[in-house]
């Protein structure tokens, strides 16, 4: 009777243990979040008050059991929902130096449906994006960005490196307003973001989202400079204990507590707000646990 105590105690003790990572692996991947979010803009443009800006990012094609399926949801879910405008925040690629051609042609056919729908599509690059991983800009690094970068324009995806355009009115009508400028801030691996010079561009006291791929470009700008900052990179730390986002993958990497993803509460200059999508692929490991990937609506409110 014991040695079958034990040995169930031990079954027990296995299924335990694997339930998690088969959750992980095989059903919380899949569980996509989609949120709604409000955003408080100065000087908003009358015509874009109550428009929506479609959020997500980190693909990360070429990754192992890469999330794909995923992907195409979240596709399908912004072309159904026709946002002003989507904003992917970087990481296309998982190993840009590896099979490059292979994960380009996947990358159309996942995106190519948001500007086929009229969808005005922009977005930034990050880390993954680049072939060599340094924290400088490195001589190989040129011509598979500028393949990736020619991939995305083929679409009609505009990538945009720390430079400010104007979006296009909703509907494309003009009310003789200024435009609502957006801001796309180069990757912080490989330094090549910039984000004084990207919003230097924007006239002084226009409308204007910031977008970037890493949270860290977020501290390089000056007070009142990005009343809504967009950002993705931590995939919201991929694994963390439930009810408690503040203990994930992301804090153990950097051995301190704190939040990856959402409205950060600091890390800025006064005036600046952060939010931080948890994106929808993974990093070293095909698994996400109490983190789904999650796609962010943003609806634009005269601050």
């Amino acid at each position: 009777m014991t040695g079958r105590a034990a040995a169930l105690g031990l079954a027990a003790g296995v299924a335990a243990l694997a339930l998690p990572v088969v959750w992980g692996v095989a059903v919380e991947p899949y569980r996509l979040d989609c949120r709604e979010e409000q955003a408080w803009l100065p000087n908003l443009p009358p015509g874009w008050a109550g428009q929506r800006l479609a959020l997500f990012g980190d693909l990360q094609v070429g990754m192992p059991l890469a999330n794909l399926a995923t992907v195409r949801r979240v596709v399908q879910r912004v072309r159904a929902a026709r946002p002003a405008a989507a904003l992917i925040a970087g990481d296309f690629l998982y190993q840009a130096a590896r099979d490059r051609a292979a994960q380009l042609r996947t990358l159309r056919e996942l995106l190519r449906p948001l500007p086929a729908a009229g969808i005005p599509t922009y977005a930034v690059l990050g880390n993954h994006d680049y072939p060599v991983q340094h924290p400088a800009p490195h001589p190989n690094a040129a011509p598979a960005v500028r393949a990736l970068e020619d991939a995305l324009a083929a679409l009609g995806v505009r990538v945009l490196d720390n430079e400010a355009v104007p979006l296009p009115p909703p509907g494309g009508v003009t009310d003789g307003t200024a435009p609502l400028y957006l801001v796309g801030i180069g990757a912080h691996v490989p330094g090549a973001d910039a984000p004084l010079a990207a919003i230097g561009q924007v006239p002084a006291g226009a409308a204007r989202v910031v977008l970037m791929h890493n949270p860290a470009s977020f501290r390089g700008l000056p007070a009142g400079a990005a009343p809504l900052a967009l950002a993705g990179h931590t995939h919201g730390g991929q694994i963390r204990l439930p009810f408690k986002p503040e203990w994930s993958g992301w804090a153990w990497l950097r051995h301190a507590p704190r939040r990856a993803d959402g409205w950060l509460p600091a890390g800025g200059a006064p005036g600046n707000r952060l939010y931080v999508n948890r994106g929808i692929g993974f990093s070293h490991v095909p698994v996400r646990f109490g983190c789904p990937p999650e796609l962010t609506f943003f609806a634009l409110r005269a601050a």
